[in-house]
């Protein structure tokens, strides 16, 4: 039977890259993590094998890596092995496979704004800009009367 690359979205974090291989109802799923290199493969729903072989863009720590399996796709989280570095792609070569996409629902600018970055996870949302503390003067509000 012929193999077939999966849909993979991928995005990038201070301390991991994500990819998310697109493939519902998988079976036999196995995904090889090694320091420059993540093979990933399954079976689909219509029993077709699926193949993604990725050449990292850097080095990875495969024994802190994960992955998630849901009905849908199977979640990597890659741990990498210089933290705070951004990758500017995902592979080694400056190709892009036309299976692979970034995950723009999920993709951050977070690279030299740690600090908004931190702010967002402690709050849970947001933007981590505007508001109050912010380092805006408060404005003066006009419509309260002063003393008479």
């Amino acid at each position: 039977l012929p193999r077939q690359p999966a849909k993979t979205l991928w995005y990038d974090r201070p301390w991991y890259v994500f990819l998310e291989f697109c493939v519902e109802d998988s079976t036999d799923v196995k995904v090889d993590i090694e320091d420059h290199l993540v093979v990933f493969r399954c079976k689909n729903a219509d029993g077709v094998e699926m193949y993604n072989e990725i050449n990292l863009y850097a080095r990875v720590n495969a024994k802190d890596s994960q992955q998630k399996r849901s009905d849908r796709s199977i979640t990597c989280f890659i741990r990498k092995w210089k933290e705070k570095v951004a990758w500017p792609r995902l592979t080694k070569e400056n190709i892009k496979p036309v299976w692979l996409f970034v995950d723009f629902d999920n993709w951050r600018d977070w690279e030299g704004d740690e600090e908004a970055e931190k702010a967002v996870t402690d709050r849970g949302a947001g933007s981590g800009r505007g508001g109050t503390g912010a380092g805006g003067a408060p404005t003066r509000d006009t419509r309260v009367p002063g003393p008479a």
